[in-house]
Formats: C-alpha cells, sequence, structure tokens
C-alpha cells in the first residue's frame, strides 16, 4: 500500500530560507515572477495552506508538485487544483487525486463511501499566452535599470497610438543610461527622448508639481502591463469542450457527471463575474489597464450567451484571491445532473 505520509512542513522557515539562498542573489528580472510568493512573509497563509493540501496527497504526488508549484508556468495550476480539493474534502466528499482510469488521470474523482466512482471533476486554469510573462519580464529589467538612477520621478511612456514592444536587456541598460543623463543634468526635462525610440514622460501633479516616486530618492518606471485589453471569458469555451471529448469514453462507459472546474490566472482579469456575463449573455464590454498602459485594443462585440453542452455536468469557478472561494454554475441542461453537494458550493 502505498505511503500517504507527507513532511508536515513543505514551505515553512526553512524552505524559505533556503529559496532565498538559491535565488535571492539573482537580479529581480532574473527571478521567476512568483518570488515573492515564496519567500515573503504577507503570503506565509498560503504557504501553510498549500502544506495542508499536500499532506492530503501521497509523498509521490506531494513532491511533484512541490518541485513545480513555483514555476510560473505551474503556479496557479496547482493552486487550482488544489483548491478543488479543499473544496471538496470540506463539503465532505470522498475524493482522489488523478486516480488512473486506464491511462487517464483526471484531476479529481468523488468516491462514494464504498468506494465507488461516482462524478469526475476536471480542472483548467486559463492563463496568457507565453509572450505575455516574456514582455513582463523584459519591461521589469528596463524597470529595474531606472530604480537605480538617484532622482525621485515617476516615469511612463509617451503614448504612441500602438503597442510598444519591450526592450531586450541590453536596450533596456543603455536607455536607462540615456535617462540618468537626462534626469541627471542641470535640468530635469518633462519629456526624454532616447536613440532606441522610445520616449519617456516625467509625470506631474495638478498643481504643476512633480508626482514623487515611491522609492523616495530613486526614480520609478510604470511600464505597460502587456495585459491590456478586452477581459472576456470566451476564451475558456473551447478549452471545456476539449475536457469534455476528453473524458467522454469514461463517463459514458460508467454513467458519472462530468464537472470542470476553471480558474484563471490574474493577468487574464477573468473573474466570476465575466462567467456569469457569458453563461447569461450580458452585453457587457470589460476592459483592463494599469497606469503605465499606453495602448489597449480596440473593442470586439461581446460573445453571445454560451449553453454549456449538455454531457457538462456543470462548472466550478476558483477565485485567484486567496483563500481561493469555489462557486458552483450548475447545467439546467445536463445529461447528467451535477451532484446536489457540488451545486451547493459557493451558495
Amino acid at each position: 500500500m502505498e505511503d500517504t505520509s507527507v513532511p508536515s512542513r513543505r514551505f515553512g522557515p526553512e524552505f524559505v530560507e533556503e529559496y532565498r539562498r538559491r535565488h535571492g542573489n539573482k537580479p529581480p528580472q532574473g527571478r521567476t515572477l512568483t518570488y515573492e510568493n515564496a519567500v515573503n512573509e504577507e503570503f506565509a497563509p498560503r504557504r501553510d495552506w498549500l502544506d495542508e493540501q499536500l499532506r492530503q496527497l501521497s509523498v509521490r504526488q506531494a513532491d511533484r508538485l512541490a518541485r513545480c508549484v513555483w514555476k510560473d508556468e505551474h503556479y496557479w495550476s496547482v493552486h487550482f487544483e488544489m483548491a478543488v480539493g479543499a473544496a471538496l474534502r470540506q463539503a465532505g466528499l470522498h475524493i482522489v487525486y488523478d486516480y488512473f482510469w486506464g491511462r487517464q488521470t483526471p484531476d479529481w474523482t468523488v468516491m462514494s463511501d464504498t468506494g465507488e466512482p461516482l462524478c469526475l471533476v476536471e480542472v483548467y486554469t486559463a492563463s496568457p499566452p507565453q509572450k505575455t510573462y516574456d514582455s513582463m519580464r523584459a519591461w521589469h529589467q528596463l524597470t529595474q535599470q531606472i530604480k537605480t538612477i538617484p532622482v525621485g520621478v515617476v516615469l511612463r511612456l509617451e503614448p504612441t497610438g500602438r503597442p510598444v514592444q519591450a526592450p531586450d536587456s541590453r536596450t533596456a541598460k543603455r536607455i536607462a543610461g540615456e535617462i540618468r543623463g537626462a534626469l541627471c543634468g542641470a535640468l530635469c526635462p518633462s519629456r526624454i527622448s532616447t536613440s532606441f525610440g522610445y520616449t519617456f514622460l516625467v509625470q506631474g501633479d495638478r498643481y504643476g508639481g512633480v508626482i514623487p516616486s515611491p522609492f523616495g530618492l530613486f526614480a520609478c518606471f510604470d511600464p505597460p502591463s502587456s495585459t491590456a485589453g478586452q477581459v472576456s471569458a470566451a476564451q475558456i469555451i473551447q478549452p471545456v469542450k476539449d475536457k469534455i471529448s476528453k473524458y467522454r469514453r469514461i463517463v459514458d462507459e460508467h454513467d458519472l457527471p462530468l464537472v470542470v472546474a476553471v480558474g484563471a490566472h490574474r493577468f487574464t482579469g477573468l473573474g466570476l463575474r465575466e462567467l456569469d456575463d457569458l453563461l447569461t449573455g450580458e452585453p457587457v464590454l470589460t476592459f483592463q489597464f494599469n497606469l503605465g498602459d499606453t495602448h489597449v485594443d480596440d473593442a470586439i462585440f461581446p460573445p453571445p450567451r454560451w449553453d454549456m453542452p449538455r454531457e457538462l455536468s456543470g462548472l466550478l469557478w476558483v477565485d485567484n484571491k486567496f483563500p481561493f472561494a469555489v462557486t458552483s454554475r450548475p447545467n439546467p441542461a445536463a445529461h447528467r445532473p451535477m451532484p446536489a453537494t457540488l451545486a451547493s458550493l459557493g451558495a
């Protein structure tokens, strides 16, 4: 019988100290985007929660997830899978993680008290494209270079009416050098043009003064977010259909409800409201952008109402804010209704 015990603290103080030792000396732009989540005290409750979830799994499963959870591409998917498991346990359900159905392993299989499968719950994580991460890291390099300039101002890019591509690391260093020369000169200009085609504006307040930098005596650059644009839950439709196709044979052969849990990386801007707008056909346009964004793509029409396929028993929405609340959206037209315990989640 497989050992199901795991270390009591995988992400306690010893982990934090070791992770800082291994990665803390890297320049900020060389670290994963999840570095602060792994080491900062404010995220300690989240790490404790993750420890508790991994203790519910076998050693092999917990080891695998612990090795990949701090990688940018796996951070949210691990958290969402564990959040769904936590919600199902809290609802009093007996569940198995990665239960083998031949060669397939849906994320969670709900079992009866006698060990009979009752329902499959598969988790999908909506994530931004890889180019978003690459762009954010590239802008972060320039942000860190500018942060060393000993002039306490806030800089933003001058709008160009089109998307602006982030500079590579070598160019970022040279751009920061030109900005340093301009800011540290006899006169501090309000507009700084560089030889690389980027123009920066020193931000002022409504009284004609200069907005002070949040870094005190050092410059602050608000870069483009790399996520600005329209937010729509329509992006989950095809992945959910893919999950239905993937597990259709199992649920048909065993007459099981199939539930798909959806969580969204915070960079996508998606939330439960956007999902509900999709399910009801609410004609709403939603955008996300930050102060440093100089361009937002044109809007497209709101997506039409999406009727869940009859093969799908319903959706679970996983909030991306700790402690990751789970809310149910049953499919009223499902061939196999969502179990009542799941249907009441978040009610």
